[in-house]
Protein backbone atom coordinates (compact mmCIF):
# COMPACT_ATOMS: atom_id res chain seq x y z
CA UNK A 1 0.00 0.00 0.00
CA UNK A 2 1.50 3.37 -0.74
CA UNK A 3 0.97 6.11 1.33
CA UNK A 4 2.78 8.62 -0.70
CA UNK A 5 1.13 11.39 -2.17
CA UNK A 6 1.55 12.21 -5.42
CA UNK A 7 2.84 15.40 -7.73
CA UNK A 8 -0.66 17.32 -7.80
CA UNK A 9 -1.10 16.36 -4.10
CA UNK A 10 1.86 17.97 -2.86
CA UNK A 11 1.60 20.72 -4.58
CA UNK A 12 -2.00 20.84 -3.33
CA UNK A 13 -0.46 21.24 0.60
CA UNK A 14 2.44 23.42 -0.14
CA UNK A 15 -0.11 25.69 -1.69
CA UNK A 16 -2.41 25.99 0.97
CA UNK A 17 0.67 25.73 3.75
CA UNK A 18 2.23 28.88 1.58
CA UNK A 19 -0.90 30.72 1.57
CA UNK A 20 -1.67 30.12 5.01
CA UNK A 21 1.22 32.04 6.01
CA UNK A 22 0.98 34.28 3.66
CA UNK A 23 -2.42 35.37 4.43
CA UNK A 24 -1.27 35.08 8.20
CA UNK A 25 -4.17 32.64 8.74
CA UNK A 26 -2.60 32.23 12.50
CA UNK A 27 -3.78 35.97 13.40
CA UNK A 28 -6.99 35.85 11.19
CA UNK A 29 -7.84 31.99 13.27
CA UNK A 30 -7.46 34.51 16.84
CA UNK A 31 -9.21 37.12 14.88
CA UNK A 32 -12.49 34.35 14.02
CA UNK A 33 -12.17 33.00 17.31
CA UNK A 34 -12.09 36.40 19.22
CA UNK A 35 -15.05 37.81 17.51
CA UNK A 36 -17.00 34.71 16.68
CA UNK A 37 -17.51 35.50 13.08
CA UNK A 38 -17.12 33.46 10.07
CA UNK A 39 -14.75 34.36 8.08
CA UNK A 40 -16.91 34.54 4.65
CA UNK A 41 -14.22 36.66 2.57
CA UNK A 42 -12.14 33.62 2.12
CA UNK A 43 -15.46 31.73 -0.11
CA UNK A 44 -14.16 33.53 -3.06
CA UNK A 45 -10.39 33.18 -2.32
CA UNK A 46 -11.56 29.34 -2.10
CA UNK A 47 -13.41 29.15 -4.66
CA UNK A 48 -10.79 31.05 -7.15
CA UNK A 49 -8.07 28.35 -5.93
CA UNK A 50 -10.78 25.46 -6.84
CA UNK A 51 -10.68 24.15 -3.41
CA UNK A 52 -14.45 24.36 -3.36
CA UNK A 53 -16.21 21.18 -4.71
CA UNK A 54 -13.02 20.10 -5.82
CA UNK A 55 -14.34 16.38 -4.95
CA UNK A 56 -17.74 17.29 -7.32
CA UNK A 57 -19.01 15.83 -10.49
CA UNK A 58 -17.34 18.54 -13.11
CA UNK A 59 -20.37 18.20 -15.44
CA UNK A 60 -21.50 20.79 -12.38
CA UNK A 61 -18.83 22.67 -12.04
CA UNK A 62 -16.50 20.35 -9.30
CA UNK A 63 -13.55 19.34 -9.83
CA UNK A 64 -13.79 15.57 -9.88
CA UNK A 65 -11.06 14.59 -7.64
CA UNK A 66 -10.58 12.08 -5.30
CA UNK A 67 -11.88 12.30 -1.28
CA UNK A 68 -8.31 12.30 -0.44
CA UNK A 69 -7.57 15.38 -1.68
CA UNK A 70 -10.26 17.07 0.20
CA UNK A 71 -8.78 15.31 3.07
CA UNK A 72 -5.61 16.64 2.44
CA UNK A 73 -6.73 20.41 2.42
CA UNK A 74 -9.36 20.38 4.74
CA UNK A 75 -6.25 19.06 7.47
CA UNK A 76 -4.10 21.93 6.23
CA UNK A 77 -6.25 24.49 6.66
CA UNK A 78 -7.31 23.07 10.51
CA UNK A 79 -3.87 23.49 11.10
CA UNK A 80 -4.89 26.76 11.43
CA UNK A 81 -8.33 26.43 12.98
CA UNK A 82 -11.25 24.35 11.90
CA UNK A 83 -13.65 27.67 10.56
CA UNK A 84 -10.95 28.48 8.11
CA UNK A 85 -11.00 24.96 6.83
CA UNK A 86 -15.31 24.55 6.70
CA UNK A 87 -16.03 25.89 3.61
CA UNK A 88 -13.59 23.53 2.06
CA UNK A 89 -15.09 20.78 4.36
CA UNK A 90 -18.69 21.57 3.49
CA UNK A 91 -18.37 21.93 -0.32
CA UNK A 92 -16.08 18.81 -0.38
CA UNK A 93 -17.61 16.16 1.92
CA UNK A 94 -20.95 17.84 3.65
CA UNK A 95 -24.39 16.99 2.56
CA UNK A 96 -23.67 18.54 -0.87
CA UNK A 97 -21.93 15.08 -1.77
CA UNK A 98 -25.62 13.72 -1.17
CA UNK A 99 -27.04 15.86 -4.03
CA UNK A 100 -24.34 14.91 -6.16
CA UNK A 101 -23.89 11.37 -5.55
CA UNK A 102 -28.05 10.65 -5.71
CA UNK A 103 -29.74 13.72 -6.27
CA UNK A 104 -32.06 14.71 -9.60
CA UNK A 105 -30.30 16.13 -12.60
CA UNK A 106 -32.44 19.25 -11.69
CA UNK A 107 -30.74 19.47 -8.25
CA UNK A 108 -27.44 18.96 -9.45
CA UNK A 109 -27.71 21.78 -11.72
CA UNK A 110 -29.55 24.30 -9.48
CA UNK A 111 -27.28 23.80 -6.40
CA UNK A 112 -23.76 22.24 -7.59
CA UNK A 113 -22.59 25.30 -9.07
CA UNK A 114 -23.39 27.71 -6.70
CA UNK A 115 -21.10 25.57 -4.19
CA UNK A 116 -18.22 25.44 -6.14
CA UNK A 117 -18.57 28.98 -7.05
CA UNK A 118 -19.07 29.96 -3.18
CA UNK A 119 -22.44 30.95 -3.86
CA UNK A 120 -23.88 28.92 -2.04
CA UNK A 121 -23.98 26.20 0.60
CA UNK A 122 -25.76 23.33 1.96
CA UNK A 123 -26.25 22.18 5.47
CA UNK A 124 -27.35 18.45 6.66
CA UNK A 125 -30.08 18.66 9.10
CA UNK A 126 -30.57 15.82 11.60
CA UNK A 127 -30.17 15.54 14.73
CA UNK A 128 -33.85 16.80 16.72
CA UNK A 129 -34.36 17.56 20.54
CA UNK A 130 -35.31 13.83 21.24
CA UNK A 131 -33.36 12.45 18.18
CA UNK A 132 -29.50 12.48 18.11
CA UNK A 133 -27.64 9.33 18.45
CA UNK A 134 -31.41 7.34 17.91
CA UNK A 135 -31.85 9.07 14.57
CA UNK A 136 -34.74 6.33 13.56
CA UNK A 137 -36.34 8.16 16.36
CA UNK A 138 -36.86 11.42 14.68
CA UNK A 139 -40.31 13.24 14.17
CA UNK A 140 -39.74 15.81 11.76
CA UNK A 141 -42.32 14.33 9.04
CA UNK A 142 -44.15 15.53 5.74
CA UNK A 143 -47.09 14.26 4.39
CA UNK A 144 -48.53 14.67 0.71
CA UNK A 145 -50.40 17.70 -0.39
CA UNK A 146 -50.97 17.30 -4.29
CA UNK A 147 -47.61 18.61 -6.00
CA UNK A 148 -46.01 19.42 -2.81
CA UNK A 149 -44.95 17.91 0.44
CA UNK A 150 -45.91 19.62 3.98
CA UNK A 151 -43.40 19.30 6.41
CA UNK A 152 -43.01 19.69 10.30
CA UNK A 153 -40.59 19.50 12.87
CA UNK A 154 -37.05 20.68 14.09
CA UNK A 155 -34.16 20.45 13.70
CA UNK A 156 -31.10 21.15 16.52
CA UNK A 157 -27.30 21.89 16.26
CA UNK A 158 -27.59 22.45 12.45
CA UNK A 159 -24.40 23.34 11.10
CA UNK A 160 -24.82 26.58 9.47
CA UNK A 161 -28.33 26.74 10.25
CA UNK A 162 -28.82 30.51 9.26
CA UNK A 163 -25.97 30.92 6.91
CA UNK A 164 -26.93 27.90 3.96
CA UNK A 165 -28.55 28.97 1.26
CA UNK A 166 -30.15 25.25 1.56
CA UNK A 167 -30.80 22.57 4.02
CA UNK A 168 -30.77 19.26 3.43
CA UNK A 169 -33.52 17.75 5.87
CA UNK A 170 -33.87 14.32 6.93
CA UNK A 171 -37.44 13.49 7.62
CA UNK A 172 -39.86 10.77 7.66
CA UNK A 173 -42.11 10.01 5.03
CA UNK A 174 -46.21 10.09 7.00
CA UNK A 175 -46.30 7.59 9.34
CA UNK A 176 -44.04 4.75 8.13
CA UNK A 177 -41.82 3.50 11.25
CA UNK A 178 -38.70 3.00 12.01
CA UNK A 179 -35.62 3.41 9.14
CA UNK A 180 -38.21 3.04 6.42
CA UNK A 181 -39.62 6.17 6.53
CA UNK A 182 -36.83 8.01 6.26
CA UNK A 183 -35.54 9.59 3.40
CA UNK A 184 -34.04 13.45 2.55
CA UNK A 185 -35.39 16.42 0.83
CA UNK A 186 -33.96 19.52 0.16
CA UNK A 187 -35.18 22.87 2.00
CA UNK A 188 -34.19 26.08 0.60
CA UNK A 189 -33.67 29.34 2.88
CA UNK A 190 -36.62 31.88 2.57
CA UNK A 191 -39.23 29.19 2.16
CA UNK A 192 -42.77 30.45 4.20
CA UNK A 193 -43.13 28.94 7.37
CA UNK A 194 -38.93 27.57 7.88
CA UNK A 195 -37.67 29.89 10.74
CA UNK A 196 -34.56 29.92 12.81
CA UNK A 197 -33.65 29.72 16.27
CA UNK A 198 -30.74 31.83 17.98
CA UNK A 199 -27.28 31.58 17.06
CA UNK A 200 -25.65 28.56 19.34
CA UNK A 201 -22.97 29.52 21.63
CA UNK A 202 -19.92 27.18 22.01
CA UNK A 203 -17.18 26.53 24.02
CA UNK A 204 -15.36 26.36 20.95
CA UNK A 205 -15.32 26.26 16.96
CA UNK A 206 -16.72 30.03 17.33
CA UNK A 207 -17.85 31.28 14.51
CA UNK A 208 -19.17 28.50 13.33
CA UNK A 209 -23.19 29.21 12.77
CA UNK A 210 -25.09 26.67 14.39
CA UNK A 211 -29.00 27.10 15.40
CA UNK A 212 -32.12 25.25 15.54
CA UNK A 213 -34.40 24.85 12.41
CA UNK A 214 -38.23 25.49 12.75
CA UNK A 215 -40.40 24.30 10.36
CA UNK A 216 -44.60 24.86 10.32
CA UNK A 217 -46.07 23.95 7.94
CA UNK A 218 -43.94 24.46 5.15
CA UNK A 219 -45.06 23.76 1.50
CA UNK A 220 -41.89 21.90 -0.14
CA UNK A 221 -42.32 20.71 -4.01
CA UNK A 222 -41.92 16.71 -4.23
CA UNK A 223 -39.18 18.00 -7.17
CA UNK A 224 -37.18 18.54 -3.97
CA UNK A 225 -36.95 14.98 -2.73
CA UNK A 226 -33.43 13.60 -3.13
CA UNK A 227 -33.69 10.43 -1.39
CA UNK A 228 -37.22 9.06 -0.85
CA UNK A 229 -38.48 7.01 1.83
CA UNK A 230 -36.60 3.95 2.43
CA UNK A 231 -33.45 5.13 1.37
CA UNK A 232 -31.99 5.43 4.69
CA UNK A 233 -29.04 3.93 3.97
CA UNK A 234 -27.66 5.68 1.25
CA UNK A 235 -28.05 8.77 3.36
CA UNK A 236 -25.80 7.07 6.32
CA UNK A 237 -23.57 5.68 3.87
CA UNK A 238 -22.85 9.02 2.14
CA UNK A 239 -22.48 10.36 5.76
CA UNK A 240 -19.71 8.37 6.34
CA UNK A 241 -17.96 10.53 3.76
CA UNK A 242 -18.20 13.51 5.85
CA UNK A 243 -17.22 11.65 9.22
CA UNK A 244 -13.63 11.10 7.38
CA UNK A 245 -14.06 14.99 6.76
CA UNK A 246 -14.75 15.24 10.69
CA UNK A 247 -11.55 13.61 10.85
CA UNK A 248 -9.18 15.38 9.29
CA UNK A 249 -10.35 18.47 10.94
CA UNK A 250 -9.11 16.52 14.25
CA UNK A 251 -5.94 16.08 12.08
CA UNK A 252 -5.08 19.59 11.45
CA UNK A 253 -6.02 21.08 14.89
CA UNK A 254 -3.90 18.34 16.60
CA UNK A 255 -1.29 19.47 14.03
CA UNK A 256 -1.19 23.12 14.52
CA UNK A 257 -0.89 22.34 18.16
CA UNK A 258 2.13 19.53 17.40
CA UNK A 259 3.93 22.45 15.61
CA UNK A 260 3.21 25.05 18.00
CA UNK A 261 4.00 22.90 20.95
CA UNK A 262 7.60 21.93 19.37
CA UNK A 263 8.55 25.40 18.76
CA UNK A 264 7.71 26.59 21.63
CA UNK A 265 9.65 23.89 23.53
CA UNK A 266 12.85 24.64 21.53
CA UNK A 267 12.30 28.65 22.61
CA UNK A 268 11.41 28.29 26.21
CA UNK A 269 14.14 28.10 28.50
CA UNK A 270 14.07 26.87 31.77
CA UNK A 271 17.19 25.90 34.24
CA UNK A 272 19.39 27.48 31.77
CA UNK A 273 18.16 25.51 29.24
CA UNK A 274 15.73 24.50 26.41
CA UNK A 275 12.52 22.69 27.62
CA UNK A 276 13.08 20.80 24.56
CA UNK A 277 16.44 18.99 26.54
CA UNK A 278 14.41 17.78 29.13
CA UNK A 279 12.90 13.97 28.92
CA UNK A 280 9.92 14.54 30.21
CA UNK A 281 8.85 17.89 27.23
CA UNK A 282 10.52 15.35 24.72
CA UNK A 283 8.14 12.44 25.89
CA UNK A 284 5.22 14.38 25.53
CA UNK A 285 6.26 15.76 22.17
CA UNK A 286 6.87 12.09 20.66
CA UNK A 287 3.53 10.78 21.90
CA UNK A 288 2.05 13.65 20.52
CA UNK A 289 3.26 13.08 17.21
CA UNK A 290 2.80 8.92 17.49
CA UNK A 291 -0.78 9.20 18.31
CA UNK A 292 -1.81 12.07 15.19
CA UNK A 293 0.18 9.57 12.83
CA UNK A 294 -1.73 6.99 13.68
CA UNK A 295 -4.54 8.65 13.65
CA UNK A 296 -3.25 10.08 10.07
CA UNK A 297 -2.89 6.73 8.80
CA UNK A 298 -6.40 5.82 9.92
CA UNK A 299 -8.19 8.50 8.20
CA UNK A 300 -6.14 8.53 5.00
CA UNK A 301 -6.92 4.65 4.75
CA UNK A 302 -10.73 5.12 4.89
CA UNK A 303 -10.53 8.16 1.99
CA UNK A 304 -8.25 6.41 -0.32
CA UNK A 305 -10.11 3.14 0.26
CA UNK A 306 -13.22 5.31 -0.81
CA UNK A 307 -11.92 6.68 -3.91
CA UNK A 308 -14.48 8.95 -5.56
CA UNK A 309 -17.03 6.77 -3.84
CA UNK A 310 -18.48 5.59 -0.74
CA UNK A 311 -15.88 4.99 2.42
CA UNK A 312 -16.71 1.84 4.33
CA UNK A 313 -18.68 2.30 7.28
CA UNK A 314 -16.07 0.31 9.74
CA UNK A 315 -12.63 2.25 8.10
CA UNK A 316 -14.52 5.27 8.47
CA UNK A 317 -15.87 4.91 12.05
CA UNK A 318 -12.63 3.61 13.32
CA UNK A 319 -10.80 6.80 11.97
CA UNK A 320 -13.06 9.19 13.24
CA UNK A 321 -13.39 7.72 16.82
CA UNK A 322 -9.81 7.23 16.89
CA UNK A 323 -8.88 10.83 15.83
CA UNK A 324 -11.54 12.57 17.69
CA UNK A 325 -10.03 11.09 21.05
CA UNK A 326 -6.66 11.45 19.75
CA UNK A 327 -7.02 15.80 18.89
CA UNK A 328 -8.30 15.65 22.64
CA UNK A 329 -4.75 13.80 23.80
CA UNK A 330 -2.53 16.03 21.85
CA UNK A 331 -4.02 19.58 22.07
CA UNK A 332 -4.46 19.08 26.10
CA UNK A 333 -0.71 17.69 25.94
CA UNK A 334 0.38 21.06 23.74
CA UNK A 335 -0.91 22.89 26.64
CA UNK A 336 0.94 21.09 29.05
CA UNK A 337 3.95 22.06 27.39
CA UNK A 338 3.10 25.55 27.79
CA UNK A 339 2.98 25.39 31.02
CA UNK A 340 0.68 28.90 32.11
CA UNK A 341 1.00 30.41 28.58
CA UNK A 342 -1.31 27.12 27.39
CA UNK A 343 -3.93 28.20 29.20
CA UNK A 344 -3.94 32.01 27.93
CA UNK A 345 -5.61 33.50 25.44
CA UNK A 346 -2.73 35.08 23.98
CA UNK A 347 -1.65 31.49 22.75
CA UNK A 348 -3.19 29.52 20.07
CA UNK A 349 -3.14 25.78 21.68
CA UNK A 350 -5.91 27.40 24.62
CA UNK A 351 -7.80 27.67 21.15
CA UNK A 352 -7.35 24.57 19.60
CA UNK A 353 -7.92 22.45 23.27
CA UNK A 354 -11.33 23.91 23.41
CA UNK A 355 -11.39 23.12 19.09
CA UNK A 356 -10.80 19.95 19.76
CA UNK A 357 -13.77 18.92 21.91
CA UNK A 358 -16.40 18.98 19.52
CA UNK A 359 -15.48 16.94 17.08
CA UNK A 360 -16.12 13.60 19.27
CA UNK A 361 -19.63 15.08 19.45
CA UNK A 362 -20.10 15.99 15.88
CA UNK A 363 -21.14 13.58 13.11
CA UNK A 364 -21.79 10.80 15.78
CA UNK A 365 -20.80 10.48 18.92
CA UNK A 366 -17.68 8.19 19.96
CA UNK A 367 -19.81 6.11 21.78
CA UNK A 368 -22.24 4.87 19.41
CA UNK A 369 -19.22 4.82 16.55
CA UNK A 370 -18.16 1.93 19.27
CA UNK A 371 -21.55 0.18 19.18
CA UNK A 372 -20.65 0.29 15.25
CA UNK A 373 -17.32 -0.82 15.20
CA UNK A 374 -18.58 -3.77 17.48
CA UNK A 375 -21.37 -4.40 15.15
CA UNK A 376 -18.77 -5.19 12.76
CA UNK A 377 -16.49 -7.04 15.56
CA UNK A 378 -19.01 -9.53 16.19
CA UNK A 379 -21.00 -9.68 13.18
CA UNK A 380 -24.28 -8.85 14.82
CA UNK A 381 -26.23 -5.34 15.42
CA UNK A 382 -26.87 -4.48 18.79
CA UNK A 383 -30.20 -2.28 19.25
CA UNK A 384 -29.96 0.02 22.25
CA UNK A 385 -33.79 0.58 22.90
CA UNK A 386 -35.17 -1.38 26.10
CA UNK A 387 -36.38 -4.58 25.46
CA UNK A 388 -34.95 -5.33 22.34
Amino acid sequence: MDFNLNEEQKLLVETIRSMGERENFKQLAMEIDAKAEFPHHLMKKFADMDLLGMTLSPEYGGGGAPAINAILAIEELAKFSPMIAAPVFESNVGAVRVIDLFGTEEQKRAIIPGVCKGELSVSVCMTEPEAGSDLTSLKTFVVEDGDDLILNGQKVFVTGGGEASHYLVYTRFGDIPGYKGIGGIIVEAGMPGFSFGKQEEFMGLRGMPSCDLIFEDVRVPKKNVVLPAGEFGKLMLTFDIERCGNAAMCLGVAGGALEEAKAYAMERRAFGRPICEFQDVQFMIVDMAMKLEAARLLVYRAACGAGQGLPSVYEASLAKCFANEMVVEVTNAAMLVFGGYGYSKDFPVERMARDAKAWRVAGGTVQMLRITLASFLFGRRFDQRPGR
